[in-house]
């Protein structure tokens, strides 16, 4: 089946614009174009699933041009190619831990802001949360009962 620019920037959910931009930097080398325009086809969903995933870990477009040479290139490059993926997938994983200390300390935050809205007052909380200056995430206290219950 054939799409158009608008049909699978809505399918893919990104832009025309963002798909546009791909194929001036390259970066949609077997994409056919009719009288001008660009046709997507079924099989460039795959291609299209790899580019989104490198731009939604902010992977530079130096790095994903490199990438696209290299699939162009076919067998001979499977071992950089495979390397290129193994140190963007390490790039992920930090992002992820990164991300996990800031869900936890906003977890904390949560917890504090709900505890002193209940107590009316940040009293409640504020002194097990001051204890000593670190850096470490702060955790909810797992045994913290509510005063008066």
């Amino acid at each position: 089946m054939s799409y158009s620019i608008k049909e699978i920037a809505k399918i893919m959910g990104i832009t025309p614009s963002t798909l546009r931009y791909y194929d001036s930097e390259g970066l949609l080398p077997n994409v056919k174009k009719v009288n001008g325009r660009r046709v997507f086809e079924d099989k460039d969903f795959k291609w299209l699933r790899v580019l989104n995933c490198m731009k939604n870990i902010n992977m530079p477009i130096k790095k994903i041009k490199e990438y696209v040479k290299l699939a162009q290139k076919g067998d001979a490059t499977l071992q950089e190619r495979y390397n290129l993926i193994l140190q963007q997938k390490e790039s992920i994983q930090k992002q992820i831990n990164e991300l996990n200390t800031c869900l936890k300390e906003f977890e904390f935050k949560e917890w504090y802001y709900k505890t002193a809205i209940e107590a009316g007052t940040e009293k409640v909380v504020e002194n097990i949360s001051s204890i000593s200056p670190t850096l470490e995430i702060d955790k909810i206290p797992k045994n913290y009962k509510k005063e008066g219950k």
